[in-house]
């Protein structure tokens, strides 16, 4: 068998090279620790952050060959965690409640953008929800705008301070915009769990509650004579975040189905002139003295998985949606909307 040329084994030879810099790349320049724990703002084993977090995290420690362990310890030891490592062996993903719960007063919510670094967005949870009994008499949000502002009251069970109170500010603000000095016919009924908040349906001691499309949509599917039947009457999800989900939607609720409730199909002012929409959104936070060269390490090696695609498909078959940003973008985008959020939160305060 004849030879390869000289020049060709070389060119062989460089793009073998370049492909084995390119895996190790990440690995090779990032000064992270061996062994690196991921703290999250939740203790569930089975809820959204911690499904978010160890998809984003076994592909990051695959890329840069370290082992990184997913740990739900909630929010306040989580941030406390944080703030005692700074070589990057302790990092921390949670989601919006990062910040709401600092504009909601809640203790032990600092201002991250002070406190600590922000670090990259990972993907957005879509089905954050409203519900109401399936024999309700109120068959969207503009009628319960409706009857707040006519003087009827109408109980919203939430879990207070973040993700979940977040949607009933906004409708407590669009009864005051629209029916000024009405808003305080929109009740907080606060409570814990999912559970809890559907319970207070059930047994009639709410009128409508936060809830979100992976936990609800099985009552929707339920008859109406059914004491746990519910629907759907508000996704506070952007229409173009709903549009990424895959086709098939979730359960037997199709995406066409769920763009239903989301504007402008659904309309809840924030402003008197924009709607109002919330995307629960999942990012990094670390210690506030950790390197930049981490910190672009991370960036880096996240890009290099997103632009291959697979993490994306793993993510939307959860009904999770892909949404990475690094750091820098990730930080300003997350500021602009505390900043939005605050204005709703001050309105009614």
């Amino acid at each position: 068998m004849k030879s390869m040329p000289v020049s060709f084994r070389l060119s062989l030879c460089a793009l073998a090279i370049a492909g084995v810099s390119t895996s190790t790349l990440a690995a090779e320049e990032c000064p992270i620790p061996g062994n690196v724990r991921v703290v999250i703002g939740s203790t569930s084993t089975g809820g959204d952050t911690y499904q978010n977090s160890s998809i984003v995290v076994d592909r990051l420690a695959e890329k840069l060959d370290i082992n990184m362990k997913v740990d739900a310890v909630g929010a306040m030891p989580a941030f406390r965690a944080l703030e005692r490592s700074s070589n990057g062996s302790t990092l921390m993903i949670f989601h919006d409640m990062a910040y709401l719960g600092h504009l909601y007063g809640i203790n032990g919510y600092d201002n991250i953008f002070e406190k600590y670094k922000v670090g990259p967005t990972v993907a957005i949870n879509p089905g954050n929800a409203y519900l109401v009994p399936k024999n309700s008499p109120y068959q969207t949000v503009d009628e319960i705008i409706d009857a707040a502002g006519n003087g009827e009251e109408i109980s919203v069970a939430i879990q207070p301070g973040g993700v979940s109170e977040i949607g009933f500010s906004a409708l407590k603000n669009a009864v005051k915009i629209e029916y000024p000095g009405m808003e305080d016919n929109i009740v907080a009924v606060n409570t814990g769990s999912q559970a809890d908040k559907n319970q207070l349906l059930f047994n009639g001691y709410a009128d409508v509650i936060n809830g979100s499309v992976q936990a609800n949509e099985q009552y929707t599917r339920l008859p109406e004579d059914d004491q746990k039947a519910m629907r759907f009457v508000w996704l506070t999800a952007r229409n173009e975040t709903i549009k990424q989900a895959n086709e098939e939607g979730l359960g037997e609720t199709t995406r066409e189905e769920l763009l239903q409730y989301v504007t402008p199909n659904v309309s809840v002012t924030m402003d008197g002139e924009k709607d109002f929409t919330f995307d629960k959104e999942f990012f990094f936070l670390y210690n506030k003295d950790m390197s930049p060269e981490i910190v672009s390490c991370i960036d880096n090696a996240l890009g290099e998985i997103y632009a291959q695609g697979e993490i994306q498909e793993q993510q939307k078959s959860l009904f999770f949606i892909p949404n990475f940003l690094p750091s820098s973008e990730a930080a300003a985008h997350l500021k602009d909307k505390m900043a939005r959020y605050e204005t709703v939160i001050e309105n009614i305060q």
